[in-house]
């Protein structure tokens, strides 16, 4: 399947989002579907949050390999559709036969009914699931969402994701017509998803990436983090590229020249690092650079000497005045103890004066 992960570094994500958004559905159908109820998908923190503590606490009860919910939100003039709430729904499956499973329509039901009165603008527009990929059931499942909604998204959310990127994926159910003449079957079209906050539940996620991420590293290390998070995930992508041109020239997969169209898209965007303008700008922006870390190094040398020596002289000034205060100590010591042996004479000859007695006249 052609890649849909929707992460990737910044100089280049641009042309990584020409191939997710366009090559990924039509690789997945032989046919293009152009004119989709739904242009883009956005799912809310929120929901993200709801989704994974939804599968946490059924997973510690019971062995379960996925949940379902359903989605509220609202449609944009765009096509764009904000999904800004969700809530469980119960649903149970038997492993060896997918076409045997159960969804609590009447809880369903209940639930929305008291959504509604809270929040009437939030309506239901699709339903998720914790995959992380499309099961069998899923066309079935998405046929009795049809009650509430006539277009339902299905989005897929990794609740436990291995991988670098987005953890949705959005799917919108179509009918595939062959040119053969067969009858036409139901199938999941891939829908471009992202994430999208509002400055209020933006404040809310930083301060749950507080307890997250490591205060002690600073800005720098953050920054070379993110980067390479990212190219992790771009290089994911092009390796997702590369087994993808693999397999068409062994003839696993057939050409799709849509698929070929974007790829050959994304790589001229690239640029000639052949060509010798771009060598001199190149090699003239990285001499700027470590001029840059040149003088910020012989800058930080000077300072660092210059407190060497402020540290110098403040010690000998310190010593020097711990010598000057001991010596005066010591003479204040001395004085006091001669003040004190001048009382003990005076005090001595004034007893002998009164010990002696008085010669009586004849």
């Amino acid at each position: 399947m052609a890649p849909t992960n929707k992460d990737g570094d910044v100089a280049t994500v641009k042309a990584v989002d020409v191939l997710k958004q366009k090559a990924g559905a039509h690789h997945c159908l032989g046919n293009v579907h152009a004119n989709l109820p739904v242009n883009k998908v956005t799912v809310h923190p929120l929901v993200l949050l709801s989704v994974v503590d939804h599968f946490n606490r059924v997973s510690k009860t019971q062995s379960v390999k996925r949940v379902v919910g359903v989605l509220l939100g609202s449609m944009k003039k765009d096509k764009t559709l904000d999904i800004g709430n969700s809530f469980a729904v119960p649903f149970d499956e038997d492993d060896k036969d997918k076409s045997t499973w159960f969804l609590d329509m009447d809880y369903l039901e209940s639930m929305y009914g008291m959504f509604y009165k809270v929040a009437a603008k939030e309506k239901i527009v699709g339903w998720y699931h914790t995959g992380p990929k499309l099961h069998k059931n899923d066309i079935a499942i998405n046929e009795q969402l049809k009650r509430f909604c006539p277009n339902p998204v299905l989005v897929i959310i990794d609740a436990e994701p291995k991988n670098i990127g987005l953890p949705t994926e959005a799917y919108i159910e179509v009918q595939e017509v062959h040119d053969d003449g067969t009858p036409p079957i139901k199938t999941f079209e891939h829908v471009p998803s992202d994430i999208g906050a509002e400055e209020a539940e933006e404040v809310g996620v930083e301060h749950l990436l507080r307890d997250i991420k490591d205060q002690t590293a600073g800005t720098l290390s953050q920054r070379i983090t993110d980067q390479l998070m990212g190219l992790r995930g771009l290089q994911s992508q092009l390796e997702s590229i590369e087994k993808y041109l693999h397999d068409i020239v062994r003839g696993t997969l057939p050409v799709n020249h849509h698929v070929i169209y974007y790829v050959q898209e994304v790589l001229n965007l690239l640029p000639d690092v052949t060509h010798p303008d771009y060598i001199v700008s190149q090699n003239v922006q990285t001499n700027d650079q470590l001029m840059c870390v040149y003088m910020g190094s012989l800058v930080r040398s000077v300072v660092a000497l210059h407190n060497l020596i402020d540290n110098k002289i403040s010690l000998q000034k310190a010593e020097k005045e711990q010598e000057t205060g001991e010596a005066e100590k010591k003479k204040d010591e001395k004085d006091k103890k001669d003040k004190k042996d001048e009382k003990k004479d005076e005090k001595k000859e004034k007893d002998s004066k009164s010990s002696t007695p008085n010669t009586p006249k004849k």
